[in-house]
């Protein structure tokens, strides 16, 4: 679950349409164009978070502090248990969608490589992404080159859900909010700019006493829609 705050409210996005917004992002990104593995990386992008679903439909609270549990503090063993989850949801089908999947579980948890309790988690997302390649055929410096377009398009629809203001940074490409969206330089759009929008669940931001009332006042919620731009800029930040 992403928690986005917003003038009092939590507003509730889910893992998967984070991750199918990416993918609509992505759709855009002019050196895709014409790129020989497009849709798998397209398909890759949209479903490399569908894992989350069973989570996301029933978010739990901070027990201490009866906050919303995000994909960021949720327990250790929710943050690695989804992994296999949703490589095995893309299936032997699609292998290479599929590996580019368990690359992304490997990498975003980078910061945990010197962690002895998550050691086994990338062993075995390496081990699963290795077989897959083996599986289609492929090499992993190809597999590593189209990550790149994965992670990205990631960041930028993770910018905008979590309304995150601080600047972001992959390979050469930098990643900010602005007042309609988010912003990416060096520019991957070709000079157009990307409208989008995204649903979330928007619920008064307070403690909740339990699980129970959590998703008591989700029911009761509102849909929203949240709507924001991609667009290139030309300008590096310093």
């Amino acid at each position: 679950m992403i928690v986005r705050h917003s003038n009092g409210r939590l507003q509730l996005i889910t893992q998967p349409d984070h991750a199918r917004l990416a993918a609509t992002i992505m759709e855009h990104c002019a050196a895709l164009a014409g790129h020989p593995r497009r849709a798998t990386i397209l398909e890759a992008i949209a479903e490399h978070d569908t894992g989350w679903a069973v989570e996301d439909a029933s978010p739990r609270i901070n027990p201490t502090t009866g906050a919303v549990l995000d994909f960021i503090t949720a327990p250790t063993s929710v943050r690695q248990g989804v992994w296999p989850r949703c490589v095995a949801l893309l299936g032997t089908d699609n292998a290479y969608a599929a590996a580019l999947v368990a690359q992304h579980a490997a990498t975003v948890y980078y910061r945990q490589r010197g962690n002895p309790e998550w050691k086994d988690f990338f062993r075995d997302m390496e081990q699963r992404r290795d077989a897959l390649l083996r599986q289609c055929e492929a090499p992993l410096e190809q597999l590593l080159e189209d990550y790149t377009f994965v992670r990205l398009a990631d960041i930028i629809s993770l910018n905008f859900c979590t309304d995150a203001t601080d600047l972001a940074q992959y390979g050469d490409w930098q990643v900010s909010r602005t007042p309609d969206g988010v912003a990416i330089s060096p520019d991957i759009f070709g000079g157009a700019t990307v409208a989008f929008e995204i649903s979330a669940r928007e619920l008064i931001d307070e403690p909740r006493e339990s699980d129970e009332a959590l998703w008591d006042a989700i029911r009761s919620s509102p849909t929203v829609i949240l709507r924001g731009s991609a667009h290139g800029r030309a300008d590096a930040a310093s």
